[in-house]
Protein backbone atom coordinates (compact mmCIF):
# COMPACT_ATOMS: atom_id res chain seq x y z
CA UNK A 1 0.00 0.00 0.00
CA UNK A 2 1.18 3.49 -0.86
CA UNK A 3 0.16 6.40 1.32
CA UNK A 4 -0.71 9.79 -0.09
CA UNK A 5 -2.34 12.89 1.34
CA UNK A 6 -4.34 15.79 0.00
CA UNK A 7 -2.40 19.02 0.29
CA UNK A 8 -4.33 21.42 2.57
CA UNK A 9 -4.67 24.36 0.21
CA UNK A 10 -8.17 25.30 1.43
CA UNK A 11 -7.49 25.61 5.15
CA UNK A 12 -8.92 22.24 6.02
CA UNK A 13 -11.35 19.47 5.03
CA UNK A 14 -14.23 19.98 7.45
CA UNK A 15 -17.20 22.10 6.46
CA UNK A 16 -18.55 22.26 10.02
CA UNK A 17 -15.31 23.34 11.74
CA UNK A 18 -14.31 26.94 11.13
CA UNK A 19 -10.66 26.90 12.22
CA UNK A 20 -8.73 23.67 11.71
CA UNK A 21 -5.35 25.24 12.50
CA UNK A 22 -3.98 24.54 9.00
CA UNK A 23 -3.75 27.89 7.18
CA UNK A 24 -4.05 28.00 3.36
CA UNK A 25 -0.55 29.41 2.88
CA UNK A 26 2.42 28.26 0.86
CA UNK A 27 4.60 28.10 3.96
CA UNK A 28 2.21 25.66 5.64
CA UNK A 29 1.87 23.59 2.45
CA UNK A 30 5.66 23.44 2.19
CA UNK A 31 5.98 22.28 5.81
CA UNK A 32 3.33 19.60 5.26
CA UNK A 33 4.85 18.14 2.09
CA UNK A 34 8.42 18.17 3.38
CA UNK A 35 7.29 16.53 6.62
CA UNK A 36 5.20 13.98 4.71
CA UNK A 37 8.19 13.08 2.57
CA UNK A 38 10.26 12.53 5.73
CA UNK A 39 7.52 10.43 7.37
CA UNK A 40 7.21 7.99 4.47
CA UNK A 41 4.30 9.31 2.43
CA UNK A 42 4.53 8.55 -1.28
CA UNK A 43 2.19 11.04 -2.94
CA UNK A 44 0.45 14.34 -2.45
CA UNK A 45 -2.65 15.40 -4.37
CA UNK A 46 -3.18 19.10 -5.04
CA UNK A 47 -6.80 19.86 -5.90
CA UNK A 48 -7.52 22.53 -8.50
CA UNK A 49 -10.31 24.92 -7.56
CA UNK A 50 -10.19 28.69 -7.93
CA UNK A 51 -12.82 29.12 -5.22
CA UNK A 52 -12.64 27.59 -1.77
CA UNK A 53 -15.10 24.70 -1.82
CA UNK A 54 -14.41 23.64 1.77
CA UNK A 55 -14.60 26.84 3.80
CA UNK A 56 -16.71 28.95 1.45
CA UNK A 57 -16.13 30.78 -1.87
CA UNK A 58 -15.15 33.99 -0.09
CA UNK A 59 -12.31 32.32 1.83
CA UNK A 60 -8.61 32.11 0.88
CA UNK A 61 -7.15 29.18 -1.06
CA UNK A 62 -3.99 28.40 -3.04
CA UNK A 63 -3.73 27.93 -6.81
CA UNK A 64 -2.71 24.38 -7.67
CA UNK A 65 -0.19 24.61 -10.50
CA UNK A 66 2.01 27.43 -9.24
CA UNK A 67 2.00 25.71 -5.84
CA UNK A 68 3.00 22.39 -7.46
CA UNK A 69 5.92 23.98 -9.31
CA UNK A 70 7.20 25.66 -6.16
CA UNK A 71 6.90 22.45 -4.11
CA UNK A 72 8.62 20.42 -6.81
CA UNK A 73 11.70 22.55 -6.27
CA UNK A 74 11.84 22.00 -2.51
CA UNK A 75 11.17 18.23 -2.35
CA UNK A 76 13.21 15.24 -3.44
CA UNK A 77 11.19 12.03 -3.81
CA UNK A 78 7.47 12.48 -3.19
CA UNK A 79 5.10 12.29 -6.18
CA UNK A 80 3.25 15.56 -6.81
CA UNK A 81 -0.15 14.81 -8.34
CA UNK A 82 -1.92 17.96 -9.46
CA UNK A 83 -5.49 18.19 -10.68
CA UNK A 84 -6.23 19.68 -14.08
CA UNK A 85 -9.64 20.64 -15.47
CA UNK A 86 -9.80 20.95 -19.25
CA UNK A 87 -12.46 23.68 -19.16
CA UNK A 88 -9.96 26.06 -17.56
CA UNK A 89 -6.84 25.32 -19.63
CA UNK A 90 -5.40 25.56 -23.12
CA UNK A 91 -4.23 21.95 -23.70
CA UNK A 92 -1.03 22.86 -25.55
CA UNK A 93 0.01 25.32 -22.85
CA UNK A 94 -0.92 22.76 -20.17
CA UNK A 95 1.25 20.14 -21.88
CA UNK A 96 4.18 22.59 -21.87
CA UNK A 97 3.65 23.49 -18.21
CA UNK A 98 3.39 19.85 -17.18
CA UNK A 99 6.60 18.95 -19.01
CA UNK A 100 8.36 21.85 -17.33
CA UNK A 101 7.23 20.87 -13.82
CA UNK A 102 8.16 17.27 -14.57
CA UNK A 103 11.72 18.48 -15.18
CA UNK A 104 11.72 20.66 -12.06
CA UNK A 105 10.66 17.61 -10.03
CA UNK A 106 13.02 15.23 -11.87
CA UNK A 107 10.14 13.04 -13.03
CA UNK A 108 7.78 13.23 -10.03
CA UNK A 109 4.91 15.26 -11.51
CA UNK A 110 1.63 13.53 -12.35
CA UNK A 111 -1.86 14.72 -13.31
CA UNK A 112 -5.32 14.08 -11.94
CA UNK A 113 -7.68 14.80 -14.84
CA UNK A 114 -10.98 16.25 -13.57
CA UNK A 115 -13.88 17.19 -15.83
CA UNK A 116 -15.30 19.73 -13.30
CA UNK A 117 -18.70 20.12 -11.66
CA UNK A 118 -18.98 23.61 -10.10
CA UNK A 119 -20.91 25.94 -12.40
CA UNK A 120 -20.64 28.99 -10.12
CA UNK A 121 -16.86 28.77 -10.16
CA UNK A 122 -16.76 28.44 -13.94
CA UNK A 123 -18.83 31.61 -14.32
CA UNK A 124 -16.58 33.57 -11.99
CA UNK A 125 -13.32 32.43 -13.57
CA UNK A 126 -14.31 32.19 -17.23
CA UNK A 127 -14.15 28.42 -17.39
CA UNK A 128 -16.11 26.39 -19.92
CA UNK A 129 -19.04 24.59 -18.31
CA UNK A 130 -21.31 22.44 -20.43
CA UNK A 131 -23.55 19.40 -20.04
CA UNK A 132 -21.98 16.37 -18.41
CA UNK A 133 -21.15 14.21 -21.44
CA UNK A 134 -19.90 17.26 -23.38
CA UNK A 135 -17.38 17.87 -20.61
CA UNK A 136 -16.00 14.36 -21.09
CA UNK A 137 -15.83 14.76 -24.86
CA UNK A 138 -13.74 17.87 -24.26
CA UNK A 139 -11.60 15.87 -21.86
CA UNK A 140 -10.99 13.26 -24.56
CA UNK A 141 -9.65 15.88 -26.98
CA UNK A 142 -7.64 17.51 -24.21
CA UNK A 143 -5.87 14.25 -23.40
CA UNK A 144 -5.30 13.54 -27.10
CA UNK A 145 -3.37 16.80 -27.36
CA UNK A 146 -1.41 16.29 -24.14
CA UNK A 147 -0.22 12.87 -25.25
CA UNK A 148 0.43 13.94 -28.81
CA UNK A 149 2.63 16.84 -27.77
CA UNK A 150 4.46 14.77 -25.17
CA UNK A 151 5.37 12.05 -27.66
CA UNK A 152 5.47 13.46 -31.23
CA UNK A 153 8.16 15.79 -32.52
CA UNK A 154 5.52 17.85 -34.32
CA UNK A 155 1.81 17.46 -33.60
CA UNK A 156 -1.35 18.76 -35.25
CA UNK A 157 -4.94 18.25 -34.11
CA UNK A 158 -8.38 19.31 -35.26
CA UNK A 159 -11.35 18.41 -33.11
CA UNK A 160 -14.69 19.78 -32.01
CA UNK A 161 -13.18 21.82 -29.16
CA UNK A 162 -9.49 22.29 -29.97
CA UNK A 163 -7.29 22.86 -33.00
CA UNK A 164 -3.50 23.20 -33.12
CA UNK A 165 -1.19 23.07 -36.12
CA UNK A 166 2.41 21.84 -36.47
CA UNK A 167 3.06 22.34 -32.77
CA UNK A 168 6.45 21.52 -31.24
CA UNK A 169 7.03 20.86 -27.55
CA UNK A 170 10.53 20.58 -26.15
CA UNK A 171 11.80 19.41 -23.80
CA UNK A 172 9.51 16.43 -23.50
CA UNK A 173 8.59 15.18 -20.02
CA UNK A 174 11.13 12.99 -18.25
CA UNK A 175 8.48 10.29 -17.72
CA UNK A 176 7.90 8.12 -20.78
CA UNK A 177 5.64 7.94 -22.64
CA UNK A 178 3.92 10.51 -20.42
CA UNK A 179 3.45 11.65 -16.82
CA UNK A 180 0.96 9.34 -15.12
CA UNK A 181 -2.64 10.38 -15.78
CA UNK A 182 -4.93 9.67 -12.84
CA UNK A 183 -8.68 10.23 -13.11
CA UNK A 184 -11.87 9.47 -11.26
CA UNK A 185 -15.42 9.31 -12.57
CA UNK A 186 -18.63 7.50 -11.79
CA UNK A 187 -20.80 8.05 -14.87
CA UNK A 188 -20.75 5.61 -17.81
CA UNK A 189 -19.20 8.28 -20.05
CA UNK A 190 -16.60 9.17 -17.46
CA UNK A 191 -15.57 5.56 -16.96
CA UNK A 192 -15.29 5.04 -20.71
CA UNK A 193 -12.99 8.03 -21.18
CA UNK A 194 -10.84 7.03 -18.20
CA UNK A 195 -10.54 3.40 -19.27
CA UNK A 196 -9.53 4.45 -22.77
CA UNK A 197 -7.04 7.17 -21.93
CA UNK A 198 -5.76 7.26 -18.36
CA UNK A 199 -3.20 5.24 -16.46
CA UNK A 200 -4.72 5.02 -12.97
CA UNK A 201 -8.17 5.23 -11.42
CA UNK A 202 -8.98 7.18 -8.26
CA UNK A 203 -12.18 6.93 -6.26
CA UNK A 204 -14.06 8.93 -3.68
CA UNK A 205 -14.35 7.17 -0.36
CA UNK A 206 -16.52 4.07 -0.19
CA UNK A 207 -17.00 0.90 1.82
CA UNK A 208 -14.77 -2.10 1.11
CA UNK A 209 -17.63 -3.77 -0.77
CA UNK A 210 -18.40 -0.66 -2.85
CA UNK A 211 -14.75 -0.17 -3.76
CA UNK A 212 -14.25 -3.83 -4.68
CA UNK A 213 -17.20 -3.62 -7.10
CA UNK A 214 -15.83 -0.40 -8.65
CA UNK A 215 -12.39 -1.89 -9.17
CA UNK A 216 -13.74 -5.02 -10.84
CA UNK A 217 -15.97 -2.94 -13.10
CA UNK A 218 -13.12 -0.65 -14.14
CA UNK A 219 -10.81 -3.59 -14.80
CA UNK A 220 -13.46 -5.02 -17.13
CA UNK A 221 -14.02 -1.63 -18.78
CA UNK A 222 -10.27 -1.30 -19.32
CA UNK A 223 -10.08 -4.68 -21.03
CA UNK A 224 -12.69 -3.62 -23.61
CA UNK A 225 -10.15 -1.29 -25.21
CA UNK A 226 -7.19 -3.65 -25.18
CA UNK A 227 -5.18 -1.50 -22.78
CA UNK A 228 -2.68 -2.66 -20.22
CA UNK A 229 -4.16 -2.94 -16.69
CA UNK A 230 -4.41 0.26 -14.67
CA UNK A 231 -1.15 1.00 -12.88
CA UNK A 232 -2.95 1.95 -9.67
CA UNK A 233 -6.31 2.14 -7.90
CA UNK A 234 -6.46 4.97 -5.38
CA UNK A 235 -9.12 5.98 -2.86
CA UNK A 236 -9.77 9.12 -0.82
CA UNK A 237 -10.33 8.72 2.91
CA UNK A 238 -10.48 10.87 6.02
CA UNK A 239 -8.67 9.49 9.07
CA UNK A 240 -9.62 9.79 12.73
CA UNK A 241 -7.03 7.89 14.78
CA UNK A 242 -7.28 7.91 18.57
CA UNK A 243 -6.05 5.76 21.44
CA UNK A 244 -9.57 4.51 22.12
CA UNK A 245 -12.62 3.90 19.98
CA UNK A 246 -14.67 6.16 22.25
CA UNK A 247 -12.32 9.09 21.61
CA UNK A 248 -12.49 8.50 17.86
CA UNK A 249 -16.30 8.43 17.89
CA UNK A 250 -16.43 11.63 19.92
CA UNK A 251 -14.28 13.36 17.30
CA UNK A 252 -16.52 12.02 14.53
CA UNK A 253 -19.57 13.45 16.27
CA UNK A 254 -17.86 16.81 16.65
CA UNK A 255 -16.91 17.24 13.00
CA UNK A 256 -20.23 16.03 11.56
CA UNK A 257 -22.44 18.41 13.55
CA UNK A 258 -23.84 19.97 10.36
CA UNK A 259 -24.15 23.75 10.37
CA UNK A 260 -25.52 25.88 7.56
CA UNK A 261 -22.77 28.07 6.10
CA UNK A 262 -21.14 29.19 2.86
CA UNK A 263 -18.98 26.05 3.13
CA UNK A 264 -21.92 24.26 1.49
CA UNK A 265 -22.09 26.67 -1.46
CA UNK A 266 -21.00 24.00 -3.94
CA UNK A 267 -23.18 21.20 -2.56
CA UNK A 268 -26.09 21.56 -4.98
CA UNK A 269 -23.80 21.74 -8.03
CA UNK A 270 -21.84 18.73 -6.82
CA UNK A 271 -24.89 16.50 -6.46
CA UNK A 272 -26.85 17.86 -9.43
CA UNK A 273 -24.17 18.62 -12.04
CA UNK A 274 -22.38 15.29 -11.54
CA UNK A 275 -23.61 11.79 -12.31
CA UNK A 276 -22.88 10.09 -9.00
CA UNK A 277 -23.29 6.37 -8.39
CA UNK A 278 -24.79 7.15 -4.99
CA UNK A 279 -26.65 10.24 -3.89
CA UNK A 280 -24.98 11.85 -0.90
CA UNK A 281 -26.32 13.82 2.02
CA UNK A 282 -24.91 16.78 3.86
CA UNK A 283 -23.48 14.43 6.50
CA UNK A 284 -21.28 12.78 3.82
CA UNK A 285 -20.47 16.15 2.28
CA UNK A 286 -19.49 17.67 5.64
CA UNK A 287 -16.07 16.03 5.18
CA UNK A 288 -14.38 16.48 1.82
CA UNK A 289 -14.48 13.76 -0.86
CA UNK A 290 -16.85 11.43 1.00
CA UNK A 291 -13.91 10.72 3.25
CA UNK A 292 -15.95 9.18 6.07
CA UNK A 293 -17.30 6.29 4.01
CA UNK A 294 -14.12 4.14 4.27
CA UNK A 295 -14.49 4.29 8.08
CA UNK A 296 -10.79 4.77 8.82
CA UNK A 297 -11.93 5.76 12.28
CA UNK A 298 -10.82 4.20 15.55
CA UNK A 299 -7.64 2.91 17.14
CA UNK A 300 -4.42 2.32 15.16
CA UNK A 301 -5.14 -1.42 15.10
CA UNK A 302 -8.70 -0.97 13.87
CA UNK A 303 -7.59 1.38 11.10
CA UNK A 304 -4.72 -0.90 10.08
CA UNK A 305 -7.07 -3.87 9.75
CA UNK A 306 -9.42 -1.82 7.59
CA UNK A 307 -6.55 -0.70 5.36
CA UNK A 308 -5.59 -4.33 4.74
CA UNK A 309 -9.20 -5.05 3.76
CA UNK A 310 -8.99 -2.32 1.14
CA UNK A 311 -5.66 -3.67 -0.02
CA UNK A 312 -7.23 -7.08 -0.53
CA UNK A 313 -10.05 -5.42 -2.49
CA UNK A 314 -7.49 -3.95 -4.91
CA UNK A 315 -6.67 -0.49 -3.53
CA UNK A 316 -2.93 0.25 -3.64
CA UNK A 317 -2.96 4.01 -2.95
CA UNK A 318 -4.71 5.85 -0.13
CA UNK A 319 -5.21 9.59 -0.58
CA UNK A 320 -5.72 10.66 3.01
CA UNK A 321 -7.07 13.74 4.70
CA UNK A 322 -6.39 14.76 8.29
CA UNK A 323 -7.27 17.62 10.61
CA UNK A 324 -5.15 19.27 11.80
CA UNK A 325 -2.92 18.04 9.00
CA UNK A 326 0.60 17.98 10.41
CA UNK A 327 -0.18 16.52 13.81
CA UNK A 328 -2.50 13.81 12.48
CA UNK A 329 -0.23 12.89 9.55
CA UNK A 330 2.63 12.35 11.97
CA UNK A 331 0.47 10.24 14.28
CA UNK A 332 -0.73 8.09 11.37
CA UNK A 333 2.84 7.55 10.15
CA UNK A 334 4.06 6.56 13.61
CA UNK A 335 1.11 4.45 14.77
CA UNK A 336 -0.84 3.12 11.79
CA UNK A 337 1.72 2.52 9.03
CA UNK A 338 3.87 0.18 11.19
CA UNK A 339 0.75 -1.62 12.41
CA UNK A 340 -0.27 -2.35 8.81
CA UNK A 341 3.12 -3.93 8.14
CA UNK A 342 2.98 -5.98 11.34
CA UNK A 343 -0.49 -7.33 10.56
CA UNK A 344 0.50 -8.06 6.96
CA UNK A 345 3.51 -10.12 8.09
CA UNK A 346 1.37 -12.02 10.60
CA UNK A 347 -1.12 -12.90 7.88
CA UNK A 348 1.66 -14.04 5.57
CA UNK A 349 3.01 -16.36 8.28
CA UNK A 350 -0.38 -17.90 9.00
CA UNK A 351 -1.50 -18.22 5.36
Amino acid sequence: MKYGFWLPIFGGWLRNVENEKMPPTFEYAKEVIQSGEKWGYDTTLIAELYLNDIKGPEKESLEAWSTAAALAAVTEKIEIMTAIRPGFHNPAVAAKMAANIDHISKGRFTLNVVSAWWEQEAKQYGGVFTEHDDRYERTQEFIDILKGLWTDETFSYKGKYYEISNTKLSPKPIQKPNPILYAGGESPKGKEIIAKNCDAYVMHGGTVEEIAVKIRAMQEERQKYGNEPFSSFGMAAYVICRDTEEEAQAELERITDVKESSAYAGFDDFVNKSQLEQQIKRYDYSVSNRGLRPNLIGTPEQIAKKILEYEEAGVDLLLLQFSPQLEEMKSFAEKVMPFVETLRKEREVTS
